[in-house]
């Protein structure tokens, strides 16, 4: 089975992240200033990037851990149903914790995760997604911390793929089919 050929246009370069990943590190900073440990809880697959700038630019103690959920597959349409592929490794009870999201569509996985991590009774919970797609939203949830809000577009690129590829760009790319 032959993919069908894409178009990748940048929308975010990577100069922009890397500001915009300064200023919420900043704000991170001064939410999180007096914890003994930030555990900062990465979405995988597609927040491993953000992940790894945000810890490098915060100046707090921090542990990384990860939880792999699922909605999409190889789809570039979310299937509304979340399933977790990946626990954490450690506990969070009555610990700090920053929640990391690549992107925020339709909601559905940051609030499936944030139930389950919220059941774990940490101390305070905070979310951050570098990106958010309020069109498309379909739940109540919102990221406490956004890098940058986008239209309704298929993205790749910083850590986001699409089937798997396109993760090691080093800016967010609109995707686009030529023959559309």
């Amino acid at each position: 089975m032959s993919e069908r050929p894409y178009v990748i246009d940048e929308m975010i370069s990577a100069k922009a992240i890397a500001a915009r990943i300064e200023e919420l590190c900043n704000a991170i900073h001064e939410e999180f200033r007096d914890t003994d440990k930030l555990i900062v809880v990465g979405l995988l697959r597609g927040s491993f990037v953000f992940i790894a700038d945000l810890v490098r630019e915060l100046d707090l103690p921090v542990e990384v851990d990860f939880l792999e959920a699922s909605s999409y597959g190889d789809s570039m349409e979310s299937s509304r149903e979340v399933r977790i592929l990946k626990d954490l490794r450690g506990q969070i009870e009555g610990r700090d914790v920053l929640v990391v999201e690549d992107i925020v569509d339709t909601g559905h996985t940051l609030k499936h995760v944030t139930r389950l991590l919220k059941s774990r009774k940490p101390g305070r919970m905070r979310t951050i997604a570098l990106l958010d797609k309020p069109s498309r939203r379909e739940t109540d949830v919102a990221a406490d911390w956004i890098g940058f809000s986008i239209p309704d577009e298929f993205v790749v690129g910083y850590g986001i793929d699409y089937a798997q590829r396109n993760r090691n760009l080093p800016y967010i790319g609109k995707v686009r089919f030529p023959d559309a």
